[in-house]
């Protein structure tokens, strides 16, 4: 029977992510995120090949976090309520797990990275965003009747973009609450109504 990891992959991913958020990408080298989380250098190169490999690791991670309730909750029957419960879901999200919001909301894939991904993680990170693509568009057809560009464009301003820049400026600004939601909700339904096309 294998030993237990000394330092779990999700401690040294939570080590990464928290240099990250605190003092940008690049305090996130090797030796940092060893301080940080106790590992040995040399155990972290062993495990993740390098430094960007890490990172993107912890972005994945968080990622796929937010995805997994986000996915379910634009997957509501009632096209309508998929997106009330999806600003639910990220106003929660943000709330519940504040270092992988500000990873996501303040950092993009490339501003992380020194170089581009290569080999199982550049796949990963290449299809990451299929799923919630694919939910975008399903919504859209949903809502409006087909998967035009007029329609995912109003999908997505209703279901990513606006959410997206309210929770990222009350987070920023410590001001992201329960009571947020109620307030985008309103404005996120009114860019899915059909009849202000």
């Amino acid at each position: 029977m294998p030993r237990p990891a000394l330092h779990p992959t999700d401690e040294l991913l939570d080590a990464a992510r928290d240099l990250v958020v605190e003092a940008g990408p690049r305090a996130a080298g090797i030796r940092d995120i060893a301080r940080r989380s106790g590992a040995p250098s040399g155990s972290l190169y062993h495990r993740f090949g390098s430094r960007d490999e890490l990172v993107a690791r912890a972005w994945l991670r968080a990622v796929r976090r937010f995805q997994a309730g986000y996915l379910e909750a634009l997957g509501q029957e009632e096209p309508r309520e998929a997106a009330a419960c999806a600003v639910r879901f990220g106003v929660a999200f943000a709330l519940s797990a504040p270092a992988d919001a500000r990873l996501l909301l303040d950092y993009s894939r490339a501003g992380l990275l020194d170089s581009e991904p290569e080999g199982e993680v550049a796949d990963e990170v290449a299809r990451v965003n299929a799923p919630l693509e694919a939910a975008v568009r399903d919504l859209a057809v949903r809502v409006f009747g087909d998967a035009g560009v007029e329609a995912i464009e109003r999908t997505s301003y209703a279901v990513i973009d606006l959410p997206l820049a309210v929770v990222r400026r009350h987070l920023l600004a410590g001001t992201l609450g329960e009571d947020t939601a109620g307030r985008l909700e309103p404005a996120v339904l009114a860019l899915l109504d059909k009849e202000a096309r």
